[in-house]
């Protein structure tokens, strides 16, 4: 079973028909027993981080996901929310990459919305992708690079797009909205053990 984390932030149903199509049975919930006891789990994303932050707290999620063990991945905020402290609303964040998200400074469009390139790819959860493809982007704030970054975007500056740490993973742009390269990465997740 596939456990989709409903955490009040939008884009939950586009995830579950997205890990449907690719034949796996999922449950959206925010049942702490439900997520503990799921194969993987998909934190899914977008919102705003203290919001979103207060309502795992209200639910007592704050304290089991970083206590997990099975395959974890968070898109776009969901990925944001793994890391130490996000500027947005000041929130003191899950803590499991010890990194800051930063708003994007005013130098160019902001939000960072539309389709972009990943650079520097490693990792399981990107085998299949190439530098040539592209992924779908939106979102106002960034994860700063660190020694968990598994691949880089560049939009006024570079930024992880996607992380990875022990059973944790995260992609900052949106696979299930991402066509055949993100159903690649939603399977190569899928399939980690």
């Amino acid at each position: 079973m596939i456990a989709i984390i409903d955490y009040v932030a939008g884009n939950v149903k586009s995830v579950e028909n997205a890990v449907r199509k690719l034949g796996y049975e999922t449950l959206i919930t925010s049942n702490p027993e439900e997520i503990k006891n799921a194969d993987k789990v998909i934190f899914p994303g977008v919102g705003e981080a203290s919001t979103a932050m207060n309502y795992l707290k209200s639910l007592k999620l704050n304290e089991l996901i970083p206590t997990l063990k099975q395959p974890f991945l968070g898109i776009c905020l969901g990925q944001q929310l793994l890391c130490d402290f996000s500027e947005e609303g000041n929130t003191k964040c899950l803590g499991i990459f010890d990194l800051k998200v930063k708003q994007f400074p005013a130098t160019d469009i902001v939000p960072h919305m539309g389709w972009n390139n990943l650079q520097k790819i490693s990792g399981k959860l990107l085998n299949g992708i190439s530098e040539d493809d592209n992924f779908y982007f939106v979102h106002s704030y960034y994860c700063e690079i660190g020694e968990n970054t598994t691949s880089e975007c560049d939009y006024i500056l570079p930024f992880s797009a996607t992380l990875q740490k022990d059973n944790f993973y995260g992609t900052q742009f949106h696979p299930e909205k991402s066509g055949d390269v993100g159903s690649l990465i939603l399977q190569n997740f899928l399939k980690i053990k």
